[in-house]
């Protein structure tokens, strides 16, 4: 079994930054790969950053040149550096790890971008 726990969520202004970290525990041979999705209230889970094995990236048009994915292999750890947050922003964020035999995700955790 795999255990997917994120953390760093919270309340941040508009234009401020946020660091979010996601560890995968438990029976791990190989990670493909990790990443970041949203679900705000009303609408379906986006794809916000993922990163696979090679340290490949892609970025969801809407936060590119603001979030930075990166990932830890040695930890299977995988972070999400966001900055300049807008209110569009706000989104229960959860981690998503593809393993050797499935995927799993994080129960998630909250961000609220308010004035």
């Amino acid at each position: 079994q795999v255990q997917v726990v994120e953390s760093g969520g919270g309340y941040v202004r508009p234009g401020g930054s946020l660091r979010l970290s996601c560890a995968a525990s438990g029976t791990i041979f190989s990670i493909y790969g990790m990443g970041w999705y949203r679900q705000a209230p009303g609408k379906q889970r986006e794809m916000v950053a993922v990163i696979n094995s090679a340290g490949s990236t892609n970025y969801a048009d809407s936060v590119k040149g603001r979030f930075t994915i990166s990932r830890d292999n040695a930890k299977n750890t995988v972070f999400l550096q966001m900055n300049s947050l807008k209110p569009e922003d706000t989104a229960v964020y959860y981690c998503h790890t593809v393993v050797r035999g499935g995927d799993y995700w994080g129960q998630g955790t909250q961000v609220t971008v308010s004035s």
